[in-house]
């Protein structure tokens, strides 16, 4: 398209994003297009012709009428007919839904308590609100977006009023310098007392946390960027910082920090997202080593292990079901030698629980998901806890057992970790067999058990080491690991903090491991040979046709 402008062709490029409800990658800087100005002010101020907003509709009668229709249908389960949150699922909800009568959003490019722009609410809409149960709506089309934002706005006077936007002068690059001015801020700002030291949501303020409607809130983990609710990349954050998130106990600093403090904090706050993140990747592969195996997690050479990141959901298959899971991503690693294999897991938990005294199941209420009160502290102690699930045959083609515990005629052996049994500085895992969810798990006798395990918390972070023999010490009970096979295995978490216990937990689909063959000697001397006998006969017949000349 020669026959736009650069500043036609950005524009473009971001209303595409919008529409896609996928979070653009940010370019350097758009001083060529719009001098002076970065992606956050040229996003923040797109012009009205641009294909979303060219969709908006008019705010009229009608307009509004069909605005209700697509709320009934996609929103009010949640929001409520009256637009307060109250919605018929709302009780079984962490965070609840946004009550749209108070005119409070989080998510603005306006001051703070102001009412946000309809570009942020389209916004929203669109990509949703990664970590809650808003979903981005791009099964809408973006008129029908609008139409239904036009509806939503009629729940609250507030948006008589305009917001200021906050519209910052340039967003500078990032450099050591900027990093090292950022984390300094990170710390005089405070900003650790509820996010942690290293960002993790683990702060010593984190666990008295509670919203306006006083209900428990938790300190959002900067490290895992894809769930940054706001948006991750800098110009995000900044926003953040410069807005607060009302209704939460986020301020802004629009006043406390100038405004190359809050771009510095930005650029800090987006530098501690982990490179550790969920993919499609399915298969571990784990490494030959030689000698003992590493039996703790802090033990160097796990560093050098290949990493899979298993993405976990919550358990929504057999009641009681659960969707507010805290544990969203396992990673694991794997070694082995001529004797056993061993397992690292590790994953994010912001607060260390290691009691066990739970309280009788859920009340579902006629529900298969349990309600949750937000606005009372939990009475049970609850231990976190994570499981390793294997099936004990490995199938010969692709049929497995189910991957919530195993099937009838197909089971599945658990080693499970329970940081109870493992602050009591023995063995920390037991393990058990499982023939479907609809069984109860069942622990496996003495002569079975074999599998050691080790953990430890620090700075919002379990590791667990597990360590088996190749060979069960009863092979009928649990899976043998062999060299070259593709063997199946699953993960499931448990976080005592977030009142999970028993069918309450995270859980991923089956994955696979993969033991790699070490390399024979002879793998590499038969091609080294090859060499050596062609380049013998090359030189056999340079000889030859020099003799002959």
């Amino acid at each position: 398209r020669q026959d736009l402008t650069d500043e036609q062709k950005w524009k473009a490029v971001i209303a595409a994003y919008d529409l896609a409800g996928v979070e653009p990658r940010k370019p350097e800087k758009l001083e060529s297009a719009t001098p002076g100005r970065s992606l956050l002010g040229f996003a923040r101020g797109l012009a009205p012709d641009t294909a979303w907003a060219q969709a908006k509709p008019a705010e009229t009668p009608e307009n509004l009428e069909r605005g209700k229709k697509i709320y009934a249908k996609r929103c009010l389960a949640c929001h409520g007919d009256k637009g307060d949150g109250r919605g018929p699922v709302a009780p079984y909800l962490n965070p609840r839904p946004r009550d749209f009568t108070l005119g409070g959003y989080k998510f603005r490019a306006t001051g703070s308590g102001e009412p946000p722009t309809d570009e942020d609410l389209f916004r929203v809409v669109t990509r949703g609100i990664p970590g809650t149960a808003m979903s981005g709506w791009t099964t809408l089309s973006a008129e029908e977006r609008w139409l239904v934002i036009g509806y939503v706005k009629e729940f609250s006077e507030a948006f008589k009023e305009k917001g200021t936007v906050v519209t910052p002068a340039r967003e500078p690059s990032a450099s050591p310098e900027l990093l090292a001015r950022g984390k300094e801020v990170y710390k005089r700002a405070k900003c650790w007392e509820c996010h942690g030291e290293t960002g993790r949501g683990d702060g010593p303020s984190a666990p008295t946390l509670k919203d306006d409607a006083k209900d428990a809130i938790t300190a959002a983990n900067l490290q895992k960027g894809w769930l940054v609710k706001g948006g991750r990349e800098p110009r995000d954050i900044f926003m953040r910082f410069s807005t607060g998130v009302d209704g939460t106990p986020m301020p802004s600093y629009a006043d406390s920090l100038s405004e190359d403090e809050r771009w510095a904090l930005a650029h800090y706050v987006a530098s501690l997202q982990t490179k550790e993140e969920p993919s499609a990747a399915v298969v571990l592969r784990a490494a030959r080593v030689a000698g003992e195996l590493p039996a703790a997690p802090g033990d160097p050479r796990w560093q050098a292990a290949l990493r899979l990141v298993m993405p976990l959901a919550g358990q929504v298959i057999a009641k009681p079901r659960w969707q507010n899971h805290a544990v969203d991503a396992v990673t694991v690693r794997a070694l082995y030698n001529e004797r056993a294999i061993a397992f690292l897991l590790e994953w994010d938990d912001r607060f260390k629980d290691v009691e066990h005294r739970p309280g009788p199941g859920p009340e579902l209420r006629g529900s298969t998901y349990p309600p949750i009160d937000l606005s009372k502290a939990r009475e049970e102690k609850l231990r976190d806890a994570v499981r390793l699930q294997f099936p004990v045959t490995i199938p010969a083609g692709p049929e497995r057992p189910h991957f919530l515990l195993g099937s009838p005629g197909q089971p599945v052996a658990l080693w499970h970790w329970r940081a109870d049994l493992n602050e009591r500085g023995g063995n920390g895992v037991v393990k058990e067999r499982g023939e479907g969810f609809q069984k109860p798990v069942a622990e496996l006798p003495s002569q079975a058990q074999d599998v050691n395990g080790k953990g430890n918390w620090a700075e919002g972070r379990w590791r667990v080491v597990m360590t088996r023999p190749l060979v069960a010490k009863d092979p009928t009970t649990d899976v043998t690991f062999a060299p070259g096979r593709l063997i199946p295995f699953a993960v499931q978490a448990w976080d005592g903090a977030n009142g999970e216990k028993g069918l309450m937990m995270s859980l991923s689909s089956w994955h696979f491991i993969v033991l790699e063959t070490p390399v024979r000697a002879s793998a590499w001397l038969l091609p080294l040979l090859g060499v050596g006998v062609v380049g013998l006969a090359e030189w056999w017949l340079i000889m030859r046709v020099r003799r002959t000349d």
